[in-house]
Order: C-alpha cells, then sequence, then structure tokens
C-alpha cells in the first residue's frame, strides 16, 4: 500500500489550510461536473488513468533515520572526541591499558545514547493506520470493494455506520450521517452531516457537507465523490505539517552541548600548555604527551553522561507513579522550564462527559448539580434545594428519557456507562440524578413509532402510548399516544404553538449560549389516533415543555491546577477545535482567561499578521475552532518570544504543534496513535492536574541535576590542579637515565574516581526530595547557564581544597615511606598515590551532604529524607576497601594496601570541607537576607 518513491502527484495539492477547491462550498452537481464524474461512478479504465496521473490514495512515509547515523550522532561531541583522541594517543605511545579504560568510557556512553534515541518514535508512519483498508466504490456501474489505496479523484464510495472514511469526500446524498472526527477538529461529540453546501471560508470543524480521510462514521448512510487522496487530503495535509516541524533540543541538552564546548576547549587548551611545561622540565616527548592526556582524563566528566541520564531515567519512573509516561528522556527535565501550557480543553480541562447543570421551564430556571456519569445530584432552584420533584420539571426530563436513543449501563465504584450519542446520554444521566428510573419510565411509555434525528430537519421525534392524564400538560384524557420533540430551540418553536413566547424563550437560550452551555428544546402533544407518524403530525400543534443546557464540566482538579500554574509563573492557554462560546465559558470557571478578556477563532487568526499574532498570542489565553496550521503557528509565535511550551493533544490534528512544541502531552485513553507517537510525554489518565504534576517532578529533576553538577565539576577540576601543579612543581623521577614525570595519580586511578567514585556518590542526589516551594518560584529562563556564577565558585572552591589536601598528604606519605624520587622505590609511590586517591574520595563524601540542598543546611532537608545516600557511601566505601586490598586491582590501578592510621588521615582531610562550604553557605544566606531587607525598605 505504501509507496515511498512515488512522487506527489495528487490532485489539488496545496499549501496547508488553503483548498485548492472549496468541495465544502459547491452543490453536488458543480462537484461531479468539475470531478468530470457522475452519480455512477467511474468506468474500470478512467478509474486506472486518475490512479496513474494522481497515484495512490496512500501517504509517503518518511525514510527512518539509519542505525549508523544515530550512532554518529552519539560520537559527534567535543567532550567524546577528546576522549578518543586521548584513548587513541594512550595506545600508540606503549599506555594500553590506560588507553582501553578510555575507550570503554566512551563506548559506555554511546550506548547508552544509541538506545534512548533508537526508540524514540516515528510519528507520521503512524498516519497510515487511520486510512481505510477498503472501501465500496461504483465502478463500471457497480457496488465492488476495492484496496483504498486505489481510490482516485471522482469515484463514487458508499458509507455506512462503523466504516472508516477512505478519503476526503464530498456528500452526495446522506441520512442520518454522523462521522466522529473529534481527532481533526477536536470536538467532543460525532458531527453531524448534510448534502448542503456551507460557507467558502468555513473553519475545518464547519464543513458539514465534507467528510474526511481517516474519520469513522458512527452512523447513518451516505453517498460521496471523492475529491482528494493521498496528500491531497486533511491527513495528508497534516502529515506535511508534521514534514515541516524539526525535534527541538531541549533546554538541558542545549545547555550541556554548550557546556561540553566550552570544557573541550579548554581542555585542549590546558593539555597544550601542558605539554609545553613538560618539555620545558625536561621530560621526553611521549611523556609529555602522556600528562597531556592524563590531564583530559582528569578533566573529562566521563561519568557525567551516565548521571544525567540515570537522573532523568528515575525522573520517568517517578512520573510514571503519577500517571505521566516519558517517551524521550530529555522531555523530564524540558518539563521543569516550561513557562507556557497550550492544553486542550476536552479530556484534559473537561471530563469528557457531557452533563446537564440547567434546566428552563416557563415556571423559572433550575441547576442540576452532579457531574459526569454518576446517578446522583441534586435540582436547585434559586440555590436551594428542591426536595419535591415539580411537574414542570418532570414532563421536560421525561421528554428528554423517551426521545432518546442511548442506553446506561451500571459501571463500577458508583460509575454508570453509557452507550449511544453523548449528548442523549447526558439527558438520561439528567433524569436519573433526581430519582427517575429510565427503564421504568420507558416501560410506562412503550415506544409505537419514531423520527430519527437527521441533520437536515434537526430534530428527533418519538410517539408513545398514552396514559392517565397528568395535570396542565396533558390538556385532554382522550388522547390514544402522545407524541415528544427534541431539537434544536429555534426547529422546535416553529413547531408550537401560536400562543408561544417566542421571544422570551430565544432569550434564554441565548443566556444559557453564553454560558456555554449547548442548548436542546424540548415539546409534546397530544394524537388523538392510532396508527404510525406521519409527516403533518410534526409540524405543528406542539406544546413547548421547557430546555436543557449542557456542558462537558471542567475536571474538579484541574481548577486547582491552574491555580498551581499560575503560581509556578506558568501561564495556560487553551487550544480547541469547539465552539468559541464553550471554550470560553470553560476558561471562565478554570480561571484561565477573564470576562474582558475575548478568545479568538481559527478564522480571526488567519487573517492576522505575524506582528498581529505576536501580541494576540501574549494578550489572549483561550483560541477556539483551530486548524491544525492555526496551533503550529500559535506554538512557534510563542517559542519566538523565547517560551518552553508544553503543547498537550489527543488528535491528528494536534500532531503538528505536539511535534514542534518544547514538550509535547499526549492524551493516552482518548489520544489517537499519531498524537502518542509525535509526543514526549503521554499521560494515562488524560488530567490536567497529572501534566502540572509532571512539571513539578521536572523542576525537582532539575535542581537534583545541578546538584550533580555541583558535586562533580569540583572532583574534575581538583584533579585536574592535582596534576598540573606535580607537572609544573614536583621533581622528576631518575630510571635508568631517563627522567620520568612524578605524578600523584595515574591515569587509570584518575578513571577510577572520575567513574566509580563519583558515579557512585552522585546517583543518590538524583533521588533527592524536592524543594520546598518548588511550584512557587518562576521558571527558569531557558538560556539560563548550569554553569552559572554560583556553581562557579563553589566548584573552584571545594576544587583546590581537594587539590592541597590531596597533594599535601600524597608528598607527606611519600616522604614518610622513604621516597627519594628513584623510580624503585615503587611500594612508596603506590602507598602515596593510593593516599591521594583516599583522600579526594573522602573529600567526595564529606561534600555529597552539603550537596543535597545547595544553599541551605542540610539539617533543612533532613538526615533521612533521602535514604539511597546511605547505601551509596557504604557502596563506595566497600569498594574503596576493594580498591587498596584487592590484587587484581591493586595490578590495574596500581594502588597499594594503607594502614588504618593512614586512612584516618585522608578521611580527617576530607572533613575540612565542611566547615569551609559551611561558611560559604552562612555568608551567602546572610547576603540574600540583606538583599531582601533592602528590597523591602524601597
Amino acid at each position: 500500500m505504501q509507496q515511498p518513491s512515488q512522487p506527489r502527484r495528487q490532485a489539488g495539492l496545496r499549501a496547508p489550510g488553503v483548498p485548492a477547491v472549496p468541495w465544502h462550498a459547491l452543490l453536488p452537481e458543480a462537484v461531479l461536473e468539475r470531478l468530470s464524474a457522475t452519480e455512477q461512478g467511474l468506468t474500470g479504465e478512467a478509474a486506472r488513468e486518475r490512479l496513474a496521473r494522481h497515484g495512490p490514495n496512500a501517504l509517503e512515509r518518511s525514510r527512518p533515520v539509519s542505525a549508523w547515523k544515530l550512532l554518529w550522532r552519539q560520537l559527534d561531541s567535543p567532550l567524546i572526541w577528546v576522549l578518543i583522541a586521548s584513548a587513541g594517543l594512550a595506545i600508540l605511545l606503549g599506555k594500553v591499558t590506560d588507553g582501553l579504560v578510555v575507550a570503554a568510557v566512551v563506548v559506555l556512553n554511546t550506548l547508552i545514547g544509541f538506545v534512548q534515541e533508537y526508540r524514540a518514535g516515528r510519528a507520521i508512519e503512524a498516519l497510515n493506520y487511520m486510512v481505510a483498508e477498503t472501501a465500496h466504490v461504483l465502478r463500471d456501474g457497480h457496488l465492488v470493494a476495492r484496496p483504498s489505496a486505489e481510490l482516485v479523484p471522482g469515484d463514487v464510495v458508499q458509507l455506512a455506520s462503523g466504516d472508516r472514511v477512505p478519503a476526503d469526500l464530498r456528500l452526495l446524498r446522506s441520512h442520518n450521517l454522523q462521522v466522529e472526527e473529534a481527532a481533526l477538529t477536536g470536538e467532543s461529540v460525532p458531527a453531524s452531516k448534510h448534502v448542503a453546501a456551507v460557507a467558502a471560508d468555513a473553519e475545518l470543524g464547519d464543513r458539514a457537507s465534507l467528510a474526511f480521510g481517516g474519520t469513522l462514521v458512527t452512523s447513518g448512510t451516505a453517498t460521496a465523490v471523492v475529491v482528494a487522496t493521498g496528500g491531497a487530503t486533511e491527513l495528508g495535509r497534516i502529515s506535511h505539517l508534521m514534514e515541516q516541524t524539526a525535534d527541538l533540543s531541549t533546554p538541558l541538552t542545549l545547555e550541556l552541548a554548550r557546556m561540553g564546548r566550552v570544557i573541550s576547549a579548554g581542555i585542549v587548551a590546558l593539555s597544550a600548555v601542558l605539554l609545553g611545561v613538560g618539555m620545558l622540565r625536561g621530560y621526553t616527548f611521549s611523556d609529555a604527551v602522556l600528562v597531556a592526556i592524563t590531564l583530559a582524563v582528569a578533566a573529562i566528566p566521563e561519568g557525567l553522561p551516565a548521571i544525567v541520564t540515570i537522573a532523568l531515567a528515575i525522573g520517568v519512573q517517578r512520573m510514571a507513579l503519577r500517571r505521566a509516561v516519558i517517551r524521550k528522556l530529555p522531555a523530564v527535565e524540558t518539563l521543569g522550564s516550561t513557562t507556557v501550557i497550550c492544553t486542550d480543553k476536552t479530556g484534559t480541562l473537561t471530563r469528557n462527559e457531557m452533563t446537564v447543570q440547567a434546566l428552563w421551564t416557563w415556571r423559572g430556571h433550575y441547576a442540576l448539580t452532579g457531574v459526569g456519569h454518576t446517578p446522583t445530584g441534586r435540582l436547585l432552584r434559586a440555590g436551594h434545594p428542591v426536595d419535591e420533584l415539580p411537574g414542570d420539571v418532570h414532563a421536560l426530563l421525561l421528554a428528554g428519557v423517551l426521545c432518546n436513543e442511548a442506553d446506561l449501563q451500571p459501571h463500577e465504584e458508583g460509575r454508570w456507562g453509557m452507550t449511544g450519542d453523548p449528548t442523549e446520554g447526558a439527558l438520561l444521566f439528567a433524569a436519573k440524578k433526581v430519582g427517575l428510573g429510565v427503564t421504568d419510565l420507558r416501560e410506562r411509555h412503550p415506544r409505537l413509532d419514531a423520527i430519527p434525528f437527521e441533520s437536515e430537519h434537526q430534530f428527533m421525534a418519538t410517539l408513545h402510548a398514552g396514559g392517565q392524564a397528568r395535570g396542565e400538560f396533558f390538556s385532554s384524557e382522550r388522547f390514544v399516544s402522545e407524541l415528544f420533540l427534541k431539537g434544536a430551540p429555534e426547529v422546535v418553536l416553529r413547531r408550537c404553538g401560536p400562543d408561544t413566547d417566542r421571544g422570551a424563550v430565544l432569550a434564554e437560550v441565548e443566556r444559557m449560549a453564553r454560558q456555554g452551555l449547548r442548548v436542546l428544546a424540548f415539546a409534546r402533544k397530544d394524537l388523538l389516533r392510532k396508527g404510525g407518524l406521519l409527516p403533518q403530525d410534526v409540524e405543528e400543534g406542539f406544546t413547548l415543555l421547557g430546555l436543557q443546557g449542557m456542558i462537558d464540566p471542567p475536571r474538579e482538579e484541574a481548577l486547582a491546577s491552574v491555580k498551581d500554574c499560575h503560581a509556578a509563573g506558568i501561564r495556560v492557554k487553551m487550544m480547541t477545535g469547539d465552539h468559541l462560546a464553550t471554550a470560553e465559558a470553560i476558561g471562565l470557571r478554570l480561571g484561565i482567561h477573564s470576562p474582558g478578556q475575548p478568545g479568538l477563532t481559527g478564522a480571526r487568526l488567519s487573517g492576522m499578521s505575524d506582528a498581529e499574532l505576536a501580541v494576540a498570542v501574549k494578550e489572549t489565553n483561550v483560541f477556539a475552532r483551530l486548524a491544525p496550521e492555526h496551533k503550529l503557528r500559535l506554538v512557534r509565535a510563542l517559542q519566538a518570544q523565547r517560551h518552553v511550551v508544553a503543547m498537550t493533544g489527543d488528535g491528528v490534528n494536534d500532531a503538528p504543534a505536539l511535534k514542534q512544541a518544547d514538550i509535547g502531552v499526549a492524551m493516552g485513553v482518548t489520544g489517537t496513535a499519531v498524537a502518542r507517537e509525535a509526543a514526549d510525554l503521554v499521560l494515562t489518565d488524560d488530567n490536567f492536574a497529572t501534566i502540572v504534576a509532571a512539571v513539578e517532578e521536572g523542576r525537582r529533576v532539575y535542581d537534583n541535576l545541578v546538584k550533580s553538577l555541583a558535586f562533580v565539576l569540583p572532583t574534575n577540576l581538583g584533579l585536574a590542579l592535582i596534576l598540573m601543579l606535580g607537572v609544573t612543581f614536583f621533581p622528576l623521577q631518575e630510571a635508568g637515565g631517563v627522567r620520568e614525570p612524578l605524578l600523584a595519580m595515574r591515569p587509570t586511578q584518575l578513571l577510577w574516581i572520575n567513574l566509580v567514585a563519583t558515579v557512585t556518590l552522585a546517583l543518590p542526589l538524583a533521588f533527592e526530595a524536592r524543594e520546598r516551594h518548588v511550584m512557587r518560584r518562576p521558571p527558569r529562563a531557558p538560556d539560563t547557564p548550569v554553569l552559572n556564577h554560583f556553581v562557579v565558585m563553589r566548584t573552584g572552591l571545594v576544587a583546590v581544597l581537594m587539590a592541597a589536601g590531596a597533594i599535601g598528604l600524597f608528598l607527606w606519605e611519600f616522604a614518610r615511606q622513604g621516597g627519594d624520587h628513584d623510580a624503585s622505590n615503587t611500594r612508596a609511590l603506590a602507598e602515596a598515590r593510593t593516599m591521594a586517591v583516599n583522600t579526594v574520595v573522602s573529600f567526595q563524601i564529606f561534600y555529597l551532604w552539603l550537596c543535597r540542598t545547595l544553599t541551605g543546611s542540610t539539617r533543612e532537608v533532613g538526615v533521612a529524607s533521602n535514604p539511597t545516600v546511605f547505601p551509596g557511601i557504604a557502596a563506595l566505601v566497600l569498594l574503596q576497601a576493594a580498591f587498596m586490598y584487592v590484587p587484581f586491582l591493586q595490578r590495574l590501578f596500581g594502588s597499594a594496601p594503607l594502614s588504618p592510621g593512614a586512612i584516618a588521615r585522608s578521611v580527617l582531610a576530607g572533613a575540612c570541607v565542611l566547615p569551609v562550604v559551611g561558611l560559604e553557605k552562612w555568608l551567602r544566606s546572610r547576603k540574600r537576607e540583606g538583599q531582601g531587607r533592602s528590597v523591602g525598605a524601597t
């Protein structure tokens, strides 16, 4: 079915959002004439000729990125190239063990990145699964089944309930046709379709004369002509939009890449300087190159990629527990940087359960409590409960139950399931909430006949066996049957008696519509004869019973979550395909926008320049009737203003914007496969509150990554200082007439510290609990450097302490063991180097406690708030013991066993970091308090 090599030859291929021909605005006869087709369909020969001209009805697949290209991406990093060069030079100089260890580090980091990126989804391919496999088409005057890929413009197809629409179609004839197209338009209820032409500038969701490829027929039948196939369909247009979007780098990956370039440039420069210093001091060229390589090994944070990846993976696990599944690791941190959340309405901010909330009869207004598919609620009038169901309300709710095709089934945990149209289901739940039994009412009023709802006449009528007259709403005891009418208010009013106050009813309809309610009117009349319904029975003579107003209500937790976003400095913008009045009503209830801040429709956005759009996207928070290109343009406009954008969605129409956004969030329950594949994050409960929880988790992850950096970088700088001081000032050893450098650590020992000790201790920081008030501070700017002034100053302070302690004990231990700079005294050198390694590790253990909170006291976060710290320290103590006492590791790393006294001295040296950094924290705290008082005084 797919032919990737097939060129784009589909008829009418157009720029996104601009139909080549406004098929929806043309009469069926004009459509057939323009396509050179008839209602009897094409001949086989004509279909073959058009297939050769337009190409198959299939979406082109983009060629997936090869595994080799993915692998190259992992290697194409300045830090990795420095390590590769170091490993190669070490092996060439005969230091095979050192070179192989460095090479192993490169391989490990490359594999971690490769696996992560290889698992990324390919969104465009999922679009192909939405194209129907077969279609019923008229060929040579006969109805036959043909593969959907063979459909061409001008083909006439038949649609029935349950069919997936095979291409974009213009309706020629239809009967009660309803199509589920939420994936394209975002509307929460099936769209009614009809043959009549609509305005040429109608938005996608208002093109009622078209059926779009990939959508699903939920009821009715139709005959339609194909007007667009393959890439010219709405699905194809969205595929084209997705090809134009690019996966954006996250703030963290951008900053780490920048930091890698800075560190790499600094390491290369220092290595060159150190090479020159070594040569001036009398080193052989090979020894001078070796110390330059050793500097690179010491200064590069080899364990940082693994630490970052594991920290992000831990964030993934935590988010999964909070019903947010991360598909791409860097998205964890991006959430914490989010400045704007662009959210869909249906199912995300709302329950996706149509609910009757307002009733109106000639006696006045009523409110109905209880949201969603629950059978409990209260009837209110003027804000007070109504204990006994009034007759006018009973009659109105009865009409909603009888003039209805839906049904209810008991469900779990006090909830009920519903089959049928969501609007009709809401009418049944309304009756159940005030104690009316749906099954009992239907048994007492058996249906005799019905006129089903059709989009052409906008009403439904049902005829029921009569009974005893009940008050003013049943004017005669002589009726044989009763006829109920339900439909659009203006349609029902036309069929009511002349004494009906139409002005009052329409005013009430307008009042409900301004609240975002979908309004249905109900009427009734008596029939004084037996038999089925006749057309004239539904033309006049009805008595209006009242109105029912319904809406998909907001989730209770969404209101609190929106407030949390505002407190955290995150703006929330609603972008929906639903009607503007409904979107504004939900926005008002949730506090997303104010009454003086009207929303905008896609039609308004289409006429705006980029400058006007920049102003609109800044001032407006509710956007409705949006097409895919509108959402994509809004996301790009926000990104142009340096916002980090999280975009939610569940439909195919959301996929381009999901892919373009800094963090795409798809709905796991109601979302299409296309949306899930395009997204970075999938919500398993389709709940806006889960997004906010994920943002909170993202901020915690970022805080812990900064803590890890503040912990890791001093070790690398400290090791570099140890090496540089040794090369510059230490005496050289004499060995067989050759002068060799005396270094405090071997390259493999530096890797032991960088990879084993540092990673073992840094990992517990990924489990740190979130800081207090993490959701009470503004988002960090996307260009905020990770290596800020604080991290740089802290790194320098701790690195100097670490280098001073390690060098001091190295020289002291070497002299105490009788070292006289003779290379034959290898034991004394091995023990002194082991002492230096132990000192650095001791520094790291004590400094770990200080990094659990970078600015406050460890007592504030609690000693036991992160229990993983204790196993981390214990694991490193055992590993360090093995480093000193296991023969195999002694040979590999050049270590030696130390006495208890020597170990105690290294521990005491490491403990000096506690008072020094503690004092630095106290001074910074005093400075912040002083600045706060100054601001307050001002």
